[in-house]
């Protein structure tokens, strides 16, 4: 393992969780944020710690083959869920995992939100799937988020919260704002009649736009 490079990990992991409680995006400890150093091993947010208090040697290194860490703090109870979408996601090298107020009401109606918003699909890469139900932090909620990420950047989890995946973290982060935003969105639609759904040819080609073309490169 490249340990300069799992020290800049720590260093923009711990950056994102203070950026993502400030943001309001968790409340309390909860929520959870990661970065992939190589395709063994990760960064990842301690269990439940202040984020306030958090600093860059804090965030622990998981073996994502054995889920076996290094130092004293231990990793969160979702680094089984952050493994399973790197092993699953190769192109994935960074993880938010949000209880943001909007995408966790929809998530708790069990429902999905449809492809209404341009930046959503660009982003997102289309609609947002629902995992199902499951008890944090097994395999089993592993299992389902992977499933609900399939082609996508972004994923609620019923009765839980949502998820966003990125080619970098702040990508994941970026990704994060933009789902709660689209759930906002989706939830203030249902009182004038619902939201109209994008094109697949339009999700097609803004997704390609973000993926291949957006910004600077």
């Amino acid at each position: 393992m490249n340990r300069e490079k799992a020290r800049l990990m720590q260093i923009e992991v711990c950056k994102t969780a203070k950026a993502m409680y400030h943001s309001g995006l968790v409340a309390g400890t909860w929520g959870n944020i990661s970065a992939r150093i190589d395709e063994d091993h990760m960064v990842i947010t301690p269990s439940g710690m202040d984020y306030e208090r958090l600093c860059p040697e804090d965030m622990v290194v998981v073996d994502m083959n054995t889920l076996e860490y290094e130092g004293s703090l231990k990793p969160s109870i979702e680094t089984v869920v952050h493994s399973a979408v790197y092993k699953d996601r190769p192109e994935v090298n960074g993880i938010v995992h949000t209880h943001s107020t909007y995408a966790l009401t929809v998530a708790a109606a069990r429902k999905t939100i449809p492809p209404i918003c341009d930046d959503q699909v660009q982003i997102l890469g289309g609609d947002v799937r629902l995992a199902a139900y499951t008890m944090p932090g097994t395999k089993e909620m592993a299992d389902e988020v992977v499933h609900a990420l399939k082609e996508r950047a972004g994923a609620l989890i019923a009765n839980h919260g949502a998820i966003t995946v990125g080619r970098t973290l702040a990508e994941a982060y970026t990704g994060s704002q933009v789902l709660e935003k689209t759930a906002m969105v989706y939830i203030n639609c249902q009182s004038i009649g619902g939201g109209v759904e994008i094109s697949q040819k339009d999700i097609d080609f803004f997704h390609d736009f973000f993926m291949n073309k957006y910004g600077q490169r």
